[in-house]
Protein backbone atom coordinates (compact mmCIF):
# COMPACT_ATOMS: atom_id res chain seq x y z
CA UNK A 1 0.00 0.00 0.00
CA UNK A 2 1.57 3.29 -0.71
CA UNK A 3 0.48 5.80 2.26
CA UNK A 4 1.70 8.62 0.06
CA UNK A 5 -0.95 8.17 -2.60
CA UNK A 6 -4.29 7.64 0.10
CA UNK A 7 -2.38 11.28 0.96
CA UNK A 8 -2.38 12.75 -1.83
CA UNK A 9 -6.25 11.92 -2.90
CA UNK A 10 -7.96 15.20 -3.81
CA UNK A 11 -10.27 16.53 -1.04
CA UNK A 12 -14.14 16.38 -2.14
CA UNK A 13 -14.66 19.97 -2.05
CA UNK A 14 -11.88 20.32 -5.04
CA UNK A 15 -13.20 17.53 -7.27
CA UNK A 16 -16.77 19.46 -7.21
CA UNK A 17 -15.00 22.82 -8.26
CA UNK A 18 -13.10 20.99 -11.16
CA UNK A 19 -14.50 22.14 -14.75
CA UNK A 20 -15.95 18.33 -15.44
CA UNK A 21 -18.37 19.17 -12.60
CA UNK A 22 -19.26 22.46 -12.65
CA UNK A 23 -20.24 22.15 -16.23
CA UNK A 24 -22.84 19.72 -15.25
CA UNK A 25 -24.31 22.09 -12.59
CA UNK A 26 -26.93 23.52 -14.84
CA UNK A 27 -28.45 19.91 -15.18
CA UNK A 28 -27.25 17.43 -12.93
CA UNK A 29 -28.81 17.59 -9.38
CA UNK A 30 -25.83 18.66 -6.82
CA UNK A 31 -26.29 15.41 -4.30
CA UNK A 32 -25.85 13.92 -7.13
CA UNK A 33 -22.61 15.50 -7.82
CA UNK A 34 -21.47 15.25 -4.80
CA UNK A 35 -22.42 11.06 -4.59
CA UNK A 36 -20.49 10.98 -7.65
CA UNK A 37 -16.99 12.92 -6.23
CA UNK A 38 -17.40 11.24 -2.58
CA UNK A 39 -17.60 7.53 -4.91
CA UNK A 40 -14.64 8.82 -7.89
CA UNK A 41 -12.55 9.12 -4.69
CA UNK A 42 -13.57 5.84 -2.61
CA UNK A 43 -12.78 3.82 -6.02
CA UNK A 44 -9.26 5.42 -6.22
CA UNK A 45 -8.76 4.48 -2.41
CA UNK A 46 -9.75 1.07 -3.15
CA UNK A 47 -7.54 0.29 -5.90
CA UNK A 48 -4.56 2.40 -4.07
CA UNK A 49 -5.05 -0.13 -1.37
CA UNK A 50 -5.73 -3.12 -3.50
CA UNK A 51 -2.08 -2.17 -5.66
CA UNK A 52 -3.89 -1.97 -8.70
CA UNK A 53 -2.93 1.77 -8.83
CA UNK A 54 0.42 3.01 -8.55
CA UNK A 55 0.86 6.41 -10.69
CA UNK A 56 0.03 10.05 -9.07
CA UNK A 57 -1.39 11.10 -12.22
CA UNK A 58 -4.74 9.03 -11.89
CA UNK A 59 -5.25 10.87 -8.75
CA UNK A 60 -5.36 14.17 -9.61
CA UNK A 61 -8.18 16.64 -9.24
CA UNK A 62 -9.13 16.64 -13.11
CA UNK A 63 -8.70 12.81 -13.23
CA UNK A 64 -11.01 12.10 -10.32
CA UNK A 65 -13.49 14.68 -11.80
CA UNK A 66 -13.36 13.15 -14.72
CA UNK A 67 -14.45 9.81 -13.14
CA UNK A 68 -16.85 11.85 -11.30
CA UNK A 69 -18.57 13.27 -14.07
CA UNK A 70 -18.92 9.96 -15.85
CA UNK A 71 -20.60 8.24 -12.61
CA UNK A 72 -22.80 11.31 -12.07
CA UNK A 73 -24.16 11.19 -15.89
CA UNK A 74 -25.02 7.92 -15.26
CA UNK A 75 -26.67 8.04 -12.50
CA UNK A 76 -28.97 11.17 -13.83
CA UNK A 77 -30.13 8.78 -16.57
CA UNK A 78 -33.52 8.09 -16.47
CA UNK A 79 -34.91 4.39 -15.55
CA UNK A 80 -36.81 4.49 -19.06
CA UNK A 81 -34.06 5.24 -21.29
CA UNK A 82 -34.48 5.66 -25.15
CA UNK A 83 -32.94 2.58 -26.91
CA UNK A 84 -31.91 2.51 -30.72
CA UNK A 85 -33.35 -1.38 -32.19
CA UNK A 86 -31.30 -2.63 -34.26
CA UNK A 87 -32.21 -5.92 -33.92
CA UNK A 88 -34.72 -6.16 -36.77
CA UNK A 89 -37.88 -6.94 -34.37
CA UNK A 90 -40.75 -4.13 -34.96
CA UNK A 91 -42.68 -5.17 -32.24
CA UNK A 92 -40.11 -5.59 -29.77
CA UNK A 93 -41.46 -6.56 -26.33
CA UNK A 94 -38.32 -5.84 -23.98
CA UNK A 95 -38.13 -2.89 -26.26
CA UNK A 96 -41.70 -1.19 -25.78
CA UNK A 97 -43.30 -2.81 -28.91
CA UNK A 98 -44.95 -0.16 -31.06
CA UNK A 99 -43.26 3.08 -31.35
CA UNK A 100 -45.94 6.01 -31.50
CA UNK A 101 -46.74 8.42 -34.53
CA UNK A 102 -45.78 11.61 -34.69
CA UNK A 103 -49.77 12.29 -34.29
CA UNK A 104 -49.98 10.23 -30.92
CA UNK A 105 -46.89 12.15 -29.12
CA UNK A 106 -48.17 15.39 -30.00
CA UNK A 107 -51.47 14.32 -28.33
CA UNK A 108 -49.87 12.88 -25.47
CA UNK A 109 -47.65 15.73 -24.84
CA UNK A 110 -51.39 18.27 -25.53
CA UNK A 111 -52.89 15.93 -22.57
CA UNK A 112 -50.12 15.75 -20.57
CA UNK A 113 -49.54 19.87 -20.36
CA UNK A 114 -53.20 20.98 -20.00
CA UNK A 115 -55.94 19.87 -18.41
CA UNK A 116 -58.70 18.58 -20.43
CA UNK A 117 -62.40 17.08 -21.06
CA UNK A 118 -61.65 13.58 -19.88
CA UNK A 119 -64.35 12.90 -17.86
CA UNK A 120 -66.55 16.32 -18.87
CA UNK A 121 -69.31 16.95 -21.17
CA UNK A 122 -68.56 19.98 -22.45
CA UNK A 123 -71.85 20.45 -24.46
CA UNK A 124 -73.78 19.18 -21.75
CA UNK A 125 -71.86 21.03 -19.11
CA UNK A 126 -71.52 18.15 -16.74
CA UNK A 127 -69.81 14.84 -15.84
CA UNK A 128 -68.62 12.61 -19.46
CA UNK A 129 -67.31 9.47 -19.93
CA UNK A 130 -63.89 8.51 -20.69
CA UNK A 131 -65.18 5.91 -23.12
CA UNK A 132 -66.19 8.61 -25.32
CA UNK A 133 -62.76 10.11 -26.63
CA UNK A 134 -61.90 6.79 -28.25
CA UNK A 135 -65.68 5.18 -28.95
CA UNK A 136 -66.85 6.88 -31.88
CA UNK A 137 -63.85 6.83 -33.31
CA UNK A 138 -63.18 2.90 -33.10
CA UNK A 139 -66.94 2.46 -34.39
CA UNK A 140 -66.26 4.58 -37.52
CA UNK A 141 -63.10 2.99 -38.73
CA UNK A 142 -64.62 -0.45 -37.88
CA UNK A 143 -68.19 -0.84 -38.15
CA UNK A 144 -68.82 -2.46 -34.67
CA UNK A 145 -71.59 -0.46 -32.56
CA UNK A 146 -69.76 -0.04 -29.35
CA UNK A 147 -66.43 -0.02 -27.73
CA UNK A 148 -64.31 0.91 -24.93
CA UNK A 149 -60.44 0.88 -23.74
CA UNK A 150 -58.28 -0.75 -21.01
CA UNK A 151 -54.98 -0.57 -19.27
CA UNK A 152 -54.14 -4.17 -21.41
CA UNK A 153 -55.36 -7.14 -23.60
CA UNK A 154 -55.58 -9.53 -20.63
CA UNK A 155 -57.24 -6.92 -18.68
CA UNK A 156 -59.98 -6.59 -21.88
CA UNK A 157 -60.40 -10.51 -21.91
CA UNK A 158 -60.97 -10.84 -17.87
CA UNK A 159 -63.32 -8.05 -18.21
CA UNK A 160 -65.03 -9.35 -20.68
CA UNK A 161 -65.31 -13.01 -19.19
CA UNK A 162 -66.17 -11.85 -15.63
CA UNK A 163 -68.84 -9.27 -17.60
CA UNK A 164 -70.77 -11.91 -19.51
CA UNK A 165 -69.82 -15.28 -17.86
CA UNK A 166 -69.31 -14.90 -14.50
CA UNK A 167 -70.36 -17.98 -12.38
CA UNK A 168 -71.38 -19.72 -15.66
CA UNK A 169 -69.65 -22.15 -18.24
CA UNK A 170 -67.50 -20.65 -21.28
CA UNK A 171 -66.81 -22.78 -23.88
CA UNK A 172 -63.63 -23.02 -25.57
CA UNK A 173 -61.17 -25.19 -28.12
CA UNK A 174 -58.57 -27.33 -26.06
CA UNK A 175 -56.25 -26.06 -28.94
CA UNK A 176 -56.72 -22.43 -27.87
CA UNK A 177 -55.74 -22.45 -24.32
CA UNK A 178 -52.91 -20.54 -24.59
CA UNK A 179 -50.07 -18.53 -23.37
CA UNK A 180 -49.08 -15.57 -24.01
CA UNK A 181 -45.62 -13.97 -22.93
CA UNK A 182 -45.61 -13.05 -18.77
CA UNK A 183 -47.51 -16.12 -18.14
CA UNK A 184 -50.56 -14.91 -19.61
CA UNK A 185 -52.63 -17.90 -19.83
CA UNK A 186 -56.08 -18.08 -21.09
CA UNK A 187 -57.38 -20.68 -18.23
CA UNK A 188 -56.17 -18.49 -15.22
CA UNK A 189 -57.72 -15.22 -16.89
CA UNK A 190 -60.74 -17.60 -16.77
CA UNK A 191 -60.72 -18.96 -13.14
CA UNK A 192 -59.75 -15.41 -12.03
CA UNK A 193 -63.03 -13.89 -14.33
CA UNK A 194 -65.36 -16.02 -12.57
CA UNK A 195 -66.54 -17.43 -15.35
CA UNK A 196 -65.89 -21.98 -15.62
CA UNK A 197 -63.69 -23.17 -18.29
CA UNK A 198 -65.51 -26.05 -20.65
CA UNK A 199 -62.81 -27.51 -22.73
CA UNK A 200 -63.55 -29.19 -25.63
CA UNK A 201 -61.68 -30.98 -28.49
CA UNK A 202 -58.54 -31.99 -28.52
CA UNK A 203 -55.12 -30.01 -28.78
CA UNK A 204 -55.05 -30.40 -32.51
CA UNK A 205 -58.31 -30.61 -33.76
CA UNK A 206 -61.98 -29.70 -32.87
CA UNK A 207 -65.25 -30.17 -34.36
CA UNK A 208 -68.27 -27.60 -34.37
CA UNK A 209 -69.94 -31.02 -33.21
CA UNK A 210 -67.70 -30.41 -29.94
CA UNK A 211 -69.15 -27.09 -29.17
CA UNK A 212 -72.67 -28.58 -29.68
CA UNK A 213 -72.78 -31.81 -27.43
CA UNK A 214 -71.18 -29.21 -24.48
CA UNK A 215 -74.01 -26.70 -24.63
CA UNK A 216 -75.57 -26.87 -21.41
CA UNK A 217 -78.22 -24.69 -19.83
CA UNK A 218 -75.16 -23.06 -17.88
CA UNK A 219 -73.49 -22.20 -21.20
CA UNK A 220 -72.83 -17.85 -20.88
CA UNK A 221 -70.58 -17.70 -24.57
CA UNK A 222 -68.60 -18.87 -26.97
CA UNK A 223 -64.86 -18.51 -26.97
CA UNK A 224 -61.99 -18.31 -29.56
CA UNK A 225 -58.96 -17.30 -29.02
CA UNK A 226 -56.40 -16.38 -32.18
CA UNK A 227 -52.92 -18.19 -32.03
CA UNK A 228 -50.94 -15.36 -32.50
CA UNK A 229 -48.02 -16.20 -31.61
CA UNK A 230 -47.48 -19.77 -32.47
CA UNK A 231 -48.85 -21.73 -35.42
CA UNK A 232 -49.89 -25.77 -34.82
CA UNK A 233 -49.60 -27.70 -38.54
CA UNK A 234 -50.02 -30.86 -39.81
CA UNK A 235 -52.90 -32.94 -38.89
CA UNK A 236 -55.19 -30.25 -37.56
CA UNK A 237 -58.36 -28.67 -37.74
CA UNK A 238 -60.55 -26.02 -36.32
CA UNK A 239 -63.66 -24.05 -35.86
CA UNK A 240 -63.88 -20.62 -37.91
CA UNK A 241 -64.73 -17.93 -36.64
CA UNK A 242 -67.70 -17.68 -39.04
CA UNK A 243 -68.93 -21.43 -38.16
CA UNK A 244 -69.01 -20.23 -34.40
CA UNK A 245 -70.98 -17.26 -35.20
CA UNK A 246 -73.59 -19.61 -36.89
CA UNK A 247 -73.85 -21.22 -33.68
CA UNK A 248 -74.02 -18.21 -31.49
CA UNK A 249 -77.04 -17.08 -33.70
CA UNK A 250 -78.78 -20.53 -33.56
CA UNK A 251 -78.59 -20.76 -30.14
CA UNK A 252 -78.56 -17.03 -28.67
CA UNK A 253 -75.02 -17.27 -27.46
CA UNK A 254 -72.58 -14.65 -27.65
CA UNK A 255 -69.43 -15.21 -29.76
CA UNK A 256 -66.06 -13.77 -28.26
CA UNK A 257 -62.86 -13.61 -30.21
CA UNK A 258 -59.57 -12.48 -28.37
CA UNK A 259 -57.90 -11.76 -31.42
CA UNK A 260 -54.78 -10.41 -30.29
CA UNK A 261 -53.03 -8.09 -32.69
CA UNK A 262 -55.21 -5.68 -33.48
CA UNK A 263 -54.31 -5.25 -37.22
CA UNK A 264 -56.97 -2.70 -39.06
CA UNK A 265 -55.68 -3.43 -42.56
CA UNK A 266 -54.96 -6.29 -44.60
CA UNK A 267 -51.35 -6.91 -45.00
CA UNK A 268 -51.51 -10.24 -46.48
CA UNK A 269 -49.50 -8.80 -50.04
CA UNK A 270 -46.12 -8.40 -47.63
CA UNK A 271 -46.60 -12.07 -46.29
CA UNK A 272 -48.55 -10.81 -42.64
CA UNK A 273 -51.56 -13.27 -42.84
CA UNK A 274 -53.75 -11.57 -39.97
CA UNK A 275 -57.22 -12.00 -39.29
CA UNK A 276 -58.39 -7.81 -39.54
CA UNK A 277 -60.69 -6.15 -36.66
CA UNK A 278 -63.43 -5.19 -39.82
CA UNK A 279 -63.63 -8.91 -40.78
CA UNK A 280 -63.82 -10.11 -37.35
CA UNK A 281 -66.38 -7.93 -36.17
CA UNK A 282 -68.69 -9.46 -39.22
CA UNK A 283 -69.10 -12.61 -37.21
CA UNK A 284 -68.17 -11.92 -33.55
CA UNK A 285 -70.82 -10.18 -30.87
CA UNK A 286 -67.59 -9.34 -28.98
CA UNK A 287 -63.96 -8.95 -29.95
CA UNK A 288 -60.63 -7.59 -28.10
CA UNK A 289 -57.11 -6.98 -29.10
CA UNK A 290 -54.03 -4.66 -28.39
CA UNK A 291 -53.46 -1.29 -28.69
CA UNK A 292 -49.52 -2.17 -29.02
CA UNK A 293 -49.29 -4.30 -31.55
CA UNK A 294 -49.92 -4.31 -35.37
CA UNK A 295 -52.61 -1.23 -34.61
CA UNK A 296 -49.58 1.03 -33.43
CA UNK A 297 -50.35 2.67 -30.24
CA UNK A 298 -49.77 2.54 -26.80
CA UNK A 299 -50.38 0.04 -24.36
CA UNK A 300 -54.08 -1.11 -24.01
CA UNK A 301 -56.86 -3.56 -24.39
CA UNK A 302 -59.45 -2.56 -27.17
CA UNK A 303 -62.86 -4.25 -26.77
CA UNK A 304 -65.73 -3.92 -29.75
CA UNK A 305 -68.53 -4.79 -30.65
CA UNK A 306 -72.17 -5.21 -30.07
CA UNK A 307 -73.42 -2.23 -27.50
CA UNK A 308 -75.39 -5.13 -25.60
CA UNK A 309 -71.83 -6.80 -24.72
CA UNK A 310 -70.16 -3.68 -24.31
CA UNK A 311 -72.29 -1.94 -22.02
CA UNK A 312 -72.53 -4.58 -19.60
CA UNK A 313 -68.31 -3.69 -19.42
CA UNK A 314 -68.17 -0.41 -18.91
CA UNK A 315 -70.82 -0.99 -15.96
CA UNK A 316 -69.01 -3.86 -14.45
CA UNK A 317 -66.76 -3.03 -11.33
CA UNK A 318 -63.58 -3.86 -12.98
CA UNK A 319 -63.90 -1.53 -15.64
CA UNK A 320 -62.58 1.56 -13.02
CA UNK A 321 -59.62 -0.86 -11.81
CA UNK A 322 -58.92 -1.47 -15.45
CA UNK A 323 -59.27 1.80 -16.61
CA UNK A 324 -56.67 4.20 -18.78
CA UNK A 325 -55.32 7.29 -18.29
CA UNK A 326 -55.78 10.42 -20.34
CA UNK A 327 -52.24 10.29 -21.93
CA UNK A 328 -53.31 6.89 -23.15
CA UNK A 329 -56.70 7.79 -24.44
CA UNK A 330 -54.78 10.71 -26.37
CA UNK A 331 -52.13 8.83 -28.04
CA UNK A 332 -55.01 5.67 -28.97
CA UNK A 333 -57.45 8.52 -30.41
CA UNK A 334 -54.66 10.01 -32.37
CA UNK A 335 -53.45 6.45 -34.06
CA UNK A 336 -56.82 5.55 -34.41
CA UNK A 337 -57.69 8.69 -36.55
CA UNK A 338 -54.42 7.69 -39.02
CA UNK A 339 -57.00 4.66 -40.18
CA UNK A 340 -59.21 6.74 -41.61
CA UNK A 341 -56.72 7.17 -44.57
CA UNK A 342 -55.31 3.70 -45.11
CA UNK A 343 -52.71 4.36 -47.19
CA UNK A 344 -51.48 7.26 -45.10
CA UNK A 345 -51.63 5.10 -41.66
CA UNK A 346 -48.93 2.76 -43.93
CA UNK A 347 -47.00 5.83 -43.93
CA UNK A 348 -47.68 7.77 -40.45
CA UNK A 349 -48.13 4.60 -38.36
CA UNK A 350 -44.39 3.25 -37.53
CA UNK A 351 -45.38 0.10 -37.45
CA UNK A 352 -47.01 -0.39 -40.28
CA UNK A 353 -44.25 1.95 -42.06
CA UNK A 354 -41.43 -1.04 -40.91
CA UNK A 355 -43.08 -3.80 -41.62
CA UNK A 356 -44.13 -2.64 -44.83
CA UNK A 357 -40.89 -0.80 -46.09
CA UNK A 358 -39.89 -1.61 -49.34
CA UNK A 359 -36.65 -3.71 -50.00
CA UNK A 360 -34.66 -1.03 -51.41
CA UNK A 361 -35.40 1.64 -49.19
CA UNK A 362 -33.66 -0.67 -46.47
CA UNK A 363 -30.77 -1.81 -49.04
CA UNK A 364 -30.23 2.07 -49.24
CA UNK A 365 -30.08 2.60 -45.50
CA UNK A 366 -27.81 -0.20 -44.75
CA UNK A 367 -25.87 0.63 -47.71
CA UNK A 368 -25.01 4.12 -45.30
CA UNK A 369 -24.72 2.63 -42.75
CA UNK A 370 -21.74 0.36 -43.63
CA UNK A 371 -20.13 3.24 -45.06
CA UNK A 372 -20.59 5.16 -42.05
CA UNK A 373 -19.24 2.73 -39.46
CA UNK A 374 -16.26 1.74 -42.13
CA UNK A 375 -15.29 5.58 -42.19
CA UNK A 376 -15.92 6.52 -38.24
CA UNK A 377 -12.83 3.81 -37.96
CA UNK A 378 -10.27 2.52 -39.43
CA UNK A 379 -10.60 -0.81 -37.55
CA UNK A 380 -14.05 -1.22 -38.51
CA UNK A 381 -14.67 -3.73 -41.18
CA UNK A 382 -18.51 -3.65 -42.52
CA UNK A 383 -20.46 -5.03 -45.06
CA UNK A 384 -24.54 -5.47 -46.18
CA UNK A 385 -25.69 -8.94 -45.79
CA UNK A 386 -29.22 -9.90 -46.73
CA UNK A 387 -31.79 -11.54 -43.54
CA UNK A 388 -35.28 -12.03 -42.42
CA UNK A 389 -36.69 -10.23 -40.17
CA UNK A 390 -39.73 -10.89 -37.78
CA UNK A 391 -43.03 -8.73 -36.70
CA UNK A 392 -42.37 -9.85 -32.90
CA UNK A 393 -44.76 -8.77 -29.79
CA UNK A 394 -46.33 -12.17 -30.16
CA UNK A 395 -47.85 -11.50 -33.80
CA UNK A 396 -47.63 -13.13 -37.04
CA UNK A 397 -45.32 -15.90 -36.07
CA UNK A 398 -44.46 -17.32 -39.35
CA UNK A 399 -44.28 -13.73 -41.11
CA UNK A 400 -40.94 -13.40 -43.02
CA UNK A 401 -39.89 -10.22 -43.84
CA UNK A 402 -37.22 -9.92 -46.32
CA UNK A 403 -34.80 -6.58 -45.22
CA UNK A 404 -30.97 -5.90 -44.94
CA UNK A 405 -28.78 -5.50 -42.28
CA UNK A 406 -24.62 -4.50 -41.63
CA UNK A 407 -22.39 -7.38 -40.34
CA UNK A 408 -19.18 -5.50 -39.38
CA UNK A 409 -16.37 -6.65 -36.88
CA UNK A 410 -13.36 -4.61 -35.60
CA UNK A 411 -9.39 -5.55 -36.31
CA UNK A 412 -9.10 -4.20 -31.93
CA UNK A 413 -11.54 -5.28 -30.40
CA UNK A 414 -13.98 -8.73 -30.21
CA UNK A 415 -17.49 -9.06 -31.25
CA UNK A 416 -18.23 -9.07 -27.34
CA UNK A 417 -16.51 -5.86 -26.57
CA UNK A 418 -18.03 -3.96 -29.74
CA UNK A 419 -21.21 -5.21 -28.99
CA UNK A 420 -20.87 -4.04 -24.78
CA UNK A 421 -19.36 -0.76 -26.50
CA UNK A 422 -22.53 0.43 -28.45
CA UNK A 423 -25.23 -1.36 -26.26
CA UNK A 424 -23.67 1.11 -23.17
CA UNK A 425 -23.77 4.96 -22.62
CA UNK A 426 -26.32 7.56 -23.62
CA UNK A 427 -28.16 5.94 -26.37
CA UNK A 428 -27.50 2.49 -26.22
CA UNK A 429 -27.49 0.85 -29.90
CA UNK A 430 -29.19 -2.97 -29.81
CA UNK A 431 -28.11 -5.65 -32.12
CA UNK A 432 -26.89 -9.27 -32.17
CA UNK A 433 -23.76 -10.61 -32.36
CA UNK A 434 -23.51 -13.52 -35.40
CA UNK A 435 -20.63 -15.24 -36.16
CA UNK A 436 -18.02 -12.91 -34.60
CA UNK A 437 -20.09 -9.84 -36.48
CA UNK A 438 -22.23 -7.65 -34.67
CA UNK A 439 -25.10 -7.57 -36.54
CA UNK A 440 -27.33 -3.93 -36.92
CA UNK A 441 -30.49 -4.74 -39.00
CA UNK A 442 -32.13 -1.54 -40.19
CA UNK A 443 -35.84 -2.32 -40.96
CA UNK A 444 -36.47 -0.84 -37.38
CA UNK A 445 -33.57 1.95 -37.40
CA UNK A 446 -34.86 5.11 -39.11
CA UNK A 447 -32.56 6.82 -40.87
CA UNK A 448 -32.09 9.68 -37.92
CA UNK A 449 -30.69 6.85 -35.84
CA UNK A 450 -28.81 5.84 -39.01
CA UNK A 451 -26.64 9.08 -37.88
CA UNK A 452 -26.52 8.58 -34.29
CA UNK A 453 -24.92 5.65 -34.99
CA UNK A 454 -22.45 6.69 -36.84
CA UNK A 455 -21.87 9.34 -34.44
CA UNK A 456 -21.56 6.89 -31.90
CA UNK A 457 -18.96 4.69 -33.74
CA UNK A 458 -16.83 7.89 -34.64
CA UNK A 459 -16.30 8.54 -30.45
CA UNK A 460 -15.95 5.26 -29.73
CA UNK A 461 -13.44 5.54 -32.60
CA UNK A 462 -11.87 8.29 -31.44
CA UNK A 463 -11.65 7.15 -28.07
CA UNK A 464 -10.04 4.30 -29.29
CA UNK A 465 -12.54 1.65 -27.94
CA UNK A 466 -12.97 0.28 -31.17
Amino acid sequence: MDKELIRSLPQVDAVLRNEYLTELDDRIPHAILLSAARKAIDSARQRILSGELTDAAEISVESIAKAAADIAEEASMPGLRRVINATGVTLHTNMGRARLSKSACKAVIEAASNYSDLEYDIEAGQRGSRHSHIEKTITDITGAEAAMAVNNNAAAVMLCLSALGRGREIIISRGELVEIGGSFRIPDIMEQSGAILAEVGTTNKTHLADYENRLTEETAALLKVHTSNYKIVGFTEDVSLEDLAALGAKTGLPVIFDLGSGLMTDLRGIGIDEPTVKDSLKYADVIMFSGDKLLGGPQCGIIAGKKQYVDMMKKHPLARAFRVDKMTIAALEATLREYYDVEKALENVPVLASVAAPREKLRTRANHLAKGLEKASPSIRAKVTKCIDQVGGGSAPTAELSGFAVAFYSDKVSADELEKAFRLGKVPVVGRINKDNLIFDVRTVTDAEIKLIIEKAERLGAEGRI
